[in-house]
């Protein structure tokens, strides 16, 4: 059984953060562990409320998951401030921690600023150079870079300026008005296109969340970094696919769309 570990904040209604990532990880043949980095009070229509986790805390959640079941990947989501950026920062390089996924969540999908102002430059300099993948979207791409994104070649210019300042891998998810969610896996100077099938469905809370931890699973299972978003862009489209409809606003996913124990009937 292979493991991964997710660094995250606590989604109160279970479909972003930590929730989503173990359902995914679960889901994607790995054990799920976790180390929460906030409690957040969330539905689908906003955030309500954001409770950090104490630098101490965070420190003695990393430590107890690698001292005892040392994951074969690591999943990275909301971290709000610079203070707990850098005490992940701090334990992934003392474990020297592999196959590492940064989803740099700045914004909900709700609109609900998730990140500090001053944590941005933080994680740029402490926690991107450790990645083996960083996986923003488009508006993240550009507020990391200070670049416009308008079109395919511009997610090209802005993955290149992000390969170069950080040393890692770089997928620029396009689904957000550019094309028909196609992404772009900028790996060694190398450019990879992977088409999507859009899926018309309003309900996209914790899609970042879900893709990560999904790519994260795969890197566990030692797929390629090519197949592991390639397979994990086939599950979250299958999970959007399934048009589970819940809560007032923009919805979670199906995460258990294709399970088959038989416990679940």
């Amino acid at each position: 059984m292979k493991t991964a570990l997710s660094i995250a904040g606590s989604d109160s209604c279970g479909g972003a953060g930590i929730q989503a990532d173990i359902k995914t990880m679960t889901l994607n043949g790995v054990y799920a562990m976790s180390a929460i980095t906030a409690m957040t009070a969330q539905n689908t229509t906003g955030v309500k409320s954001i409770q950090d986790s104490t630098e101490k805390f965070l420190k003695e959640q990393i430590d107890a998951v690698f001292e005892d079941i040392f994951p074969d990947a690591v999943k990275i989501g909301m971290v709000s401030s610079a203070q707990l950026i850098r005490v992940i920062a701090d334990r992934l390089a003392y474990y020297k921690a592999k196959n590492i996924v940064v989803d740099p969540v700045m914004v909900a999908t709700s609109g609900s600023a998730l990140i500090k102002t001053d944590a941005v430059a933080t994680l740029e300099k402490e926690l991107f150079p450790l990645a083996t993948l960083i996986t923003p979207n488009i508006p993240e791409a550009e507020a990391l870079t200070g670049m416009a994104v308008n079109s395919k070649e511009d997610m090209v210019k802005t993955a290149e300026r992000m390969n170069e300042a950080y040393g890692c891998a770089v997928l620029i998810k396009g689904g957000h008005g550019i094309n028909d969610a196609t992404d772009l896996l900028y790996e060694s100077g190398k450019i990879k296109w992977l088409e999507g099938k859009r899926i018309d469905n309003p309900n996209t809370h914790g899609t970042g969340c879900t893709l990560s931890s999904a790519i994260a699973a795969n890197l566990a299972k030692n797929y390629s970094l090519y197949e592991s978003v390639y397979k994990a862009k086939e599950y979250i489209t299958g999970a959007l696919a399934a048009m589970l409809n819940l809560g007032k606003g923009s919805g979670p996913m199906d995460h258990g769309f294709d399970i088959k124990s038989r416990f679940a009937n």
